[in-house]
């Protein structure tokens, strides 16, 4: 979803519409002529996310897939098989509607330039564009709402986890999803909804600023509460995930300090083994952070949409709204560029190094200590 960076520049944005409050949206995308060519920057910067993102991506896949030839433990390939799906995902995300935008970006400058005022994308090529956008904006949280279910029946309930979450059944689950983020983005192209060029013309969605259909407003909800909802259940299930790990520590320690602390103290003074750095903590620290991303990038373009419906035939300005509009699908869009740094970056491999190195210089700094102390006892002794 890298088309929110083929935007104009702000001072475009002005000068792309002239609106007013009591003309219909939609119509003045179709009948604009006092459009401008977008910048070279805005077709840059489109180009750059879309391979920065698309290399991201690639590059955590290649890690996965090491991961998966090395890992022994049953408890850890459904958990690898979601963050592959989600990766998938996130790159076609990256290259699919980014594709459509860049394509976007150039037939309008051709266009522009030879015909001296603008035309909307064809009707099919709105209709794959904005079902590419539909499907995957809400495939990835769905998968991310059953990367936390997974994770919390394999923390609570390991013996029942690993006799019920089979590859098979999460290979059905996976398909399930995205069957269902598919049916959702294939209505409107069977005239059940329809998709429409959104401000400032740069990207096609299901109807956002003006007067809708019956359909095209259902669809709208349906996709903003199976989004939200997603993301709901993803909170609820990292809550009871960490607070199960946290009841597990907290009770370890309690039924033998002795060897709790002998635990810790060989942790500390080796390889910071079984204590810090488990899988099931390894796991939950990529889902928690996946979760939160997910939450700050998507939550503002969710509410935002659900706005739009609640606040219909309202007389406010259609720039400003799609302003906004187009500011929050940028926030989301970045969901898709983080997803891999995090589990790139939180893997127990990197962390590792990462607390080796702060160890290493807390005991250099403690050491320095006493020699500063013993020094200036001497210098006063003197």
């Amino acid at each position: 979803m890298d088309l929110l960076y083929s935007s104009p520049t702000p001072s475009i944005l002005h000068h792309d519409l002239e609106i007013n409050s009591s003309t219909h949206p939609s119509a003045q995308l179709r009948n604009s002529s006092a459009r401008q060519p977008f910048t070279s920057s805005s077709l840059g910067m489109s180009c750059f996310t879309m391979t920065f993102g698309a290399i991201s991506n690639i590059t955590a896949l290649v890690i996965l897939i090491k991961s998966r030839i090395q890992s022994r433990r049953h408890a850890k390939v459904p958990f690898l098989l979601l963050v592959g799906a989600l990766l998938v995902t996130d790159l076609g995300g990256h290259l699919i509607p980014g594709g459509f935008a860049m394509y976007l970006h150039v037939d309008y400058n051709q266009r522009l330039n030879v015909t001296r005022h603008a035309t909307k994308p064809t009707e099919i090529f709105c209709q794959v564009f904005g079902a590419s956008m539909v499907f995957f904006g809400l495939c990835p949280l769905l998968i991310g709402s059953a990367m936390a279910v997974e994770r919390c029946v394999g923390i609570t309930q390991p013996l029942r986890h690993n006799t019920s979450m089979t590859m098979t059944r999460v290979r059905r689950v996976v398909l399930l999803l995205a069957s269902l983020a598919l049916l959702l983005a294939l209505l409107p192209v069977c005239t059940v909804g329809t998709y429409t060029v959104q401000f400032p013309g740069t990207w096609c969605f299901l109807p956002l600023l003006g007067s809708r259909s019956v359909a095209d407003t259902n669809l709208i909800l349906a996709f903003s509460c199976l989004g939200l909802c997603a993301l709901t259940l993803s909170l609820f299930c990292n809550i009871l995930s960490g607070l199960a790990l946290l009841q597990a520590r907290v009770r370890s320690k309690n039924v033998n300090p002795k060897a709790a602390a002998t635990c810790i103290r060989r942790a500390s003074n080796t390889s910071f083994g079984p204590v810090l750095f488990s899988l099931d903590v390894e796991m939950m620290v990529q889902l928690a952070v996946i979760t939160v991303v997910s939450c700050v990038c998507w939550i503002p373009f969710l509410i935002r949409i659900l706005w739009s419906v609640a606040d219909e035939g309202s007389t406010g300005s259609v720039q400003q709204t799609g302003g906004l509009i187009l500011l929050s699908l940028r926030m989301a869009s970045w969901n898709q560029i983080l997803d891999p740094w995090v589990y790139i970056l939180l893997r127990r491999a990197v962390l590792y190094r990462v607390c080796c190195t702060v160890t290493t210089q807390r005991s250099m700094l403690r050491a320095a200590i006493p020699r500063t102390n013993s020094s200036r006892q001497s210098f006063k002794l003197q």
